[in-house]
């Protein structure tokens, strides 16, 4: 008897239903998630300093994964010869945290309630943003969670201390983790061009514990060689913004910078990854899906998604 499931239950279309994160269960009481996987949207963008919009990333980042959704037991790549998120790995939605408009602090808060509410129900917690901002919440749930090693992939270094009194925007987060006691360091992959970052900041990045790459010097690593650069004891947090992919593969973000990874650039580094480190938490951010009309960006970022998970729990069985 075929084990593929497409004779199980309904047919249920990527084009039919209801848009969760690849079409799984939608739990609204986070004080009863049981999940290995809780995805958990951040739909907010008051931290940007020129175009706004991926307010709308988290919804537009769940339709698109619905393409990837045919109710089928995981998916099958023939080049790895495995199956990728079978039925065994749970997945739920836990919708999106409360956004107050204009109050950074209380959405920032309960942004982090959201994350503290995964970890606490030993799930894998998955935000997808919303600005770079909301990495600062969620490394802030991580608190009582050991010691961390952060895996940045962007264009932008975002390592601002403050400018005119903003400490909180999609300027700042990396500096503001540097500042937890239980970040241990910062890999920093695919900055580039020019920056939002002064020279002081890189040079306080590096004091801090950063290890900077840009495009260019992580392809002459190589995915595995800049994965190798982190420590192999690690438990290491992965946040991807989506101006570190070339704006020609995704447009749709805010600060599009050109000379970006392409697709399998950052797959090769998370199945590295996967394959080294424990990974305990991820963010995707900055898609801002009005600038894309082809909806490729959203696509883009939902398949880095599903497959970097696909790829943290085929580890973690095989090491069962």
């Amino acid at each position: 008897m075929a084990d593929h499931g497409y004779d199980k239950g309904r047919l249920d279309l990527p084009f039919v239903g209801i848009a969760t994160f690849a079409k799984r269960h939608y739990e609204a009481n986070w004080g009863a998630l049981e999940a290995d996987v809780a995805v958990l949207g951040a739909p907010f963008d008051f931290g940007t300093q020129w175009r706004s919009g991926a307010r709308f990333g988290p919804r537009a980042v769940r339709e698109a994964s619905t393409l990837f959704s045919f109710g089928h037991a995981g998916a099958y790549d023939h080049e790895d010869d495995a199956t990728y998120l079978p039925e065994n790995v749970r997945i739920v939605d836990m919708g999106d945290a409360d956004i107050v408009h204009t109050d950074t602090a209380k959405s920032h808060a309960n942004i982090e309630t959201g994350v503290r509410a995964a970890l606490a129900a030993g799930a894998l917690p998955v935000t997808i943003g919303g600005d770079h901002s909301i990495n600062i919440p969620c490394i802030n749930a991580f608190e009582d969670q050991g010691d961390i090693h952060i895996l940045q992939i962007d264009a932008h270094l975002d390592f601002v201390d403050e400018r005119h009194g903003v400490r909180h925007g999609h300027g700042n987060p990396m500096r503001r983790a540097a500042e937890k006691p239980y970040v241990t360091g910062l890999t920093q992959v695919g900055i580039r061009n020019v920056s939002s970052t002064a020279r002081e900041g890189y040079e306080d990045a590096r004091a801090m514990g950063s290890e900077i790459f840009s495009v260019r010097q992580a392809r002459k690593l190589g995915p595995k060689g800049v994965i190798d650069r982190i420590p192999k004891e690690a438990r290491v947090y992965v946040t991807i913004d989506i101006d570190a992919f070339c704006p020609s593969i995704a447009p749709g973000t805010g600060t599009p910078s050109h000379g970006g990874f392409l697709y399998y650039d950052v797959l090769e580094m998370l199945q590295a990854l996967a394959q080294r480190n424990e990974v305990i938490g991820i963010d995707l951010v900055e898609v801002a899906p009005d600038y894309d009309q082809t909806g490729s960006t959203a696509i883009l970022a939902a398949q880095i998604l599903l497959n970097f998970l696909g790829f943290i729990f085929h580890e973690r069985a095989s090491r069962e």
